[in-house]
């Protein structure tokens, strides 16, 4: 169990983790059962959070074969339509970290500036199936999504993008893009993190539906503006 800290996205609010332990056995197939339970990995850290007094955070999922493309999404594929992805498996590229510390400067300021250790240790894990997914206009790299493998699903680690190459909506493109490969894939789930009620940085979730939520340790469909009282959580 972590301290008590400000959260990150509820302003005047404490924030708490719970973590699996170090001696726990990971890998992709126990990391899917966690993520059924709610848990998220950051680097090799795997946490969920435990609030006091608070049930804001949401895990949510997609199944992916039940998703359909509305046409917003379809204006983002089709504006993107000269984009070249490649995949690859998880190695530092100095090119990505770059356009992660300009990313980061841009939408997430700090006083504090990104070291390469920093990145890699939160992107990165020495026990999970991860790939880098790059998102190339002619050869310029203006965005990557960081993605897991577990059996049956892909878990959304982190995306991040050129600020320049925003009116392009390269986050919703590469959320599409993992919607589409899991279904290629023939996995069921795209785990998509917490969403927060009241939090504008989640707001973007709501746009890709069917969502799943754990509420009362059960998965089950969920609207984004529905009312939740403690007695469901």
């Amino acid at each position: 169990m972590g301290p008590n800290h400000p959260c990150g996205y509820l302003p005047g609010r404490d924030a708490r983790f719970t973590y699996v332990s170090p001696a726990y056995p990971l890998s992709p197939q126990s990391y899917r059962g966690l993520l059924e339970e709610g848990f998220r990995r950051s680097g090799n850290w795997v946490y969920r959070p435990c609030c006091i007094g608070c049930s804001a955070c949401l895990p949510v999922r997609l199944p992916v074969h039940d998703f359909r493309l509305t046409r917003s999404h379809r204006r983002v594929i089709k504006r993107n339509a000269d984009i070249d992805i490649r995949v690859s498996v998880a190695r530092f590229d100095e090119r990505q970290f770059q356009l992660y510390v300009r990313y980061l400067a841009a939408r997430h300021p700090t006083d504090t500036p990104v070291s390469r250790d920093d990145y890699w240790s939160f992107v990165s894990s020495s026990w999970a199936q991860t790939r880098f997914v790059e998102f190339r206009s002619y050869s310029e790299l203006i965005g990557v999504a960081v993605v897991d493998h577990v059996p049956g699903a892909l878990s959304a680690v982190y995306t991040f993008f050129d600020p320049d190459a925003a009116e392009r909506s390269p986050g919703s493109l590469a959320i599409l893009w993992q919607i589409l490969e899991a279904r290629r894939l023939g996995r069921e789930w795209l785990y998509l993190g917490y969403w927060i009620g009241g939090c504008r940085k989640m707001e973007y979730k709501a746009r890709y539906r069917p969502l799943e939520a754990l509420i009362a340790n059960r998965w089950r469909r969920f609207q984004v503006d529905e009312p939740l009282t403690s007695s469901v959580l």
